[in-house]
Order: structure tokens, then sequence, then C-alpha cells
């Protein structure tokens, strides 16, 4: 089968692959869309820790099972739908025995340290794959990753209706995010240094919106997100907080980075800052969301491109133009 290979860390090409096989209690998955996302930029830069090399990268995504495994539950059939959950747990070390799967010991992730979903077919654990219903596409389907992760997120923060919050980031994740914060009764302001997303955060129902903190008139906020993971833009959201905020740290920041916040106004002003880490129980949440219309996926996919072309889209995630890129093998738009 055709696959992008990172063959090791700068060195990336569309080739041929074995066809995955499915091992006990694993079904083949014939790929209708994939997402590309920062994490895939790490993996082709050699910056994300656990990845092996050489890998077929890609965990946002959705298709088709077409083979089934020993021992696969019988709710599975040949020819199910489904988005699936690139998470890959243990199940016994201490985290996962004490309901964090997130936080496992031995943690794994399809298309992250296993081959993934850049390629015409892929071999997942049937427990990780969700039943999509026939009005999504396999564009939405792939879509609900990420989602699922900003679904985390906010369980993370907390909303009350009537909060105002403040997002960093008017990128794919910060406005998802704004999206699910709207739907809980907060009110929202975006600042994205690149002012031509800023544009979309108004469309999407931000309550303002700016190009930096700095432009917000010492404005106060119950609660802040960092959806960047850049240093400068978390310690601007921590001081833009009303004594009792909140922080989320939600973006990806390397792992060497280092914030400048106050412990002093920490404990005076009794700041709470919590952090997110990718998906727990919250993929079937996140598919309900997509398939019922309250992520406005049509606003977040940009550019879908064929996967010979998958280079080209990788550099033009990294440009920094356009939302959610997204790889088409099978072609797209549907079943």
């Amino acid at each position: 089968m055709r696959a992008a290979i990172v063959d090791r860390p700068g060195e990336i090409r569309v080739g041929e692959v074995p066809d995955p096989k499915p091992g006990e209690r694993q079904v083949v998955v014939k790929v209708g869309a994939c997402g590309i996302c920062g994490t895939d930029l790490h993996i082709a830069d050699g910056h994300f820790p656990p990845t092996p090399y050489p890998i077929v990268p890609g965990h946002e995504f959705s298709g088709e099972i077409v083979e089934l495994g020993a021992d696969v539950p019988a709710e599975w059939k040949v020819g199910d739908r489904v988005a699936v959950d690139p998470s890959i747990y243990c199940g016994y070390c201490t985290p996962c025995r004490s309901g964090h799967g997130n936080l496992c010991a031995n943690w794994n992730a399809t298309g992250d340290t296993v081959n993934g979903a850049f390629a015409e077919y892929v071999a997942v654990p049937a427990d990780t794959c969700y039943r999509m219903p026939d009005s999504m596409t396999w564009e939405q389907g792939a879509l609900v990753e990420p989602v699922s992760c900003a679904v985390h997120g906010v369980r993370r923060i907390g909303v009350e209706a009537g909060e105002r919050f403040l997002v960093v980031g008017a990128g794919t994740m910060g406005l998802i995010m704004q999206q699910l914060l709207l739907r809980a009764g907060a009110h929202v302001t975006m600042v994205d240094r690149n002012a031509a997303r800023l544009p979309r955060a108004t469309d999407l129902g931000a309550t303002a919106v700016g190009s930096d903190v700095s432009e917000l008139d010492d404005e106060r906020f119950d609660a802040a997100v960092d959806c960047t993971g850049a240093a400068p833009a978390i310690e601007a959201a921590f001081n833009a907080l009303h004594r009792g905020g909140r922080l989320l740290v939600f973006g990806v920041a390397p792992a060497e980075a280092r914030v400048a916040l106050s412990p002093f106004r920490i404990y005076n002003d009794e700041i709470t800052i919590v952090g997110s880490m990718a998906v727990l129980n919250s993929y079937g949440n996140a598919l309900d969301l997509v398939a019922n219309g309250y992520i406005d996926t049509e606003a977040l996919i940009t550019d879908t491109l064929p996967l010979e072309q998958y280079p080209e889209a990788l550099a033009k995630m990294r440009s920094g133009s356009g939302l959610k890129i997204q790889v088409l093998p099978g072609g797209g738009g549907g079943a």
C-alpha cells in the first residue's frame, strides 16, 4: 500500500509499505481522511521523544473497517464506518488503574509510536473505534480526535455560564475550544498574532478579538486558555486573570520551555493552573458533538490534499497558512 513515511527526522517520503495485518482484537481500517496537527511536525523534526523511526504518522483519522482480527467483539463488522481514538493504554499501570489512562506509564498511540493513518490502510485495536453515523463525512470523522482533546480540556478547566474566558491562539484547537466554551455559556475573547485568523473567531461567536493581550486595555478574565504552547503567551494569559482566576495550559510547549509566573500572585490571588493531556474518556462525547452539528467543521477544514502530497501538506501546516489540513487517501467526502 501507499503511505507517508518518516524514515528519520527530516526525511519524509510517500512510498510503498506492506499492507497491515490485524492482530488479536484488532481491525484494519481503510483510511478516509487524516488530519495534520502540531505533533506531526514534531515527529517529522525528531522532537517527539516516544516516536521510533521509520514510522507512518497520522493520528486524527476516520475510515471503513475492511478486515477483522481474532477475537474482535461481534459488534464490529466489515463495512462499519469509524472514527478512531489513537490512544493505546496498557491498562495495568497506576495511572490506568486510577482512571487516568492518558497518563499511562506505558503510553502508546497510533501514528505517534506505532504506524498510523497517513496511509491507505491502518491496523488499530477494535476497542479504540467509535461508530460514525452515515451523515458524517470522513473529513468530519477525522476532526473528532482534536475535538475530543478540547472536550477533555474544558472538563479540566471547568466552565460556569456567564464566565468571561480569554483564549490565546485562533488556530484549529483554539477555535474548537472557543466553540465548546460558548456552548457552555461562557463569553470568549480571542487573541492571535496572526490577525488573518481573527475574523473567523468573530464569525464563530467571539465577544471580542485582538492581536495581542496587551491590546485588551488591562481587561481581566475569570479564566484563560493557552492554545499556543508559547511561553510569552502563557505568561500574558496568566497576567490577564482576575483574582481567583483559572489558567489552562492546553497548547503543547517544547519540553525545555520555561515560564515566569508570580508565585506570590498564585498564592495571594488563589490562581489555579491546570494542564490537559490529549484524550480521556472524551471521544464518544466529541463524536456526538460533531455528528449533531455543534462544531462548525466547515469553518475549520481549509485544505484537503491527496496522500501523494503529504510533504506539501506538512509544509503548508508549518507555514501557518490555513487551519486544519487533511490528507484523503481514499478521496474523502463520505462513505
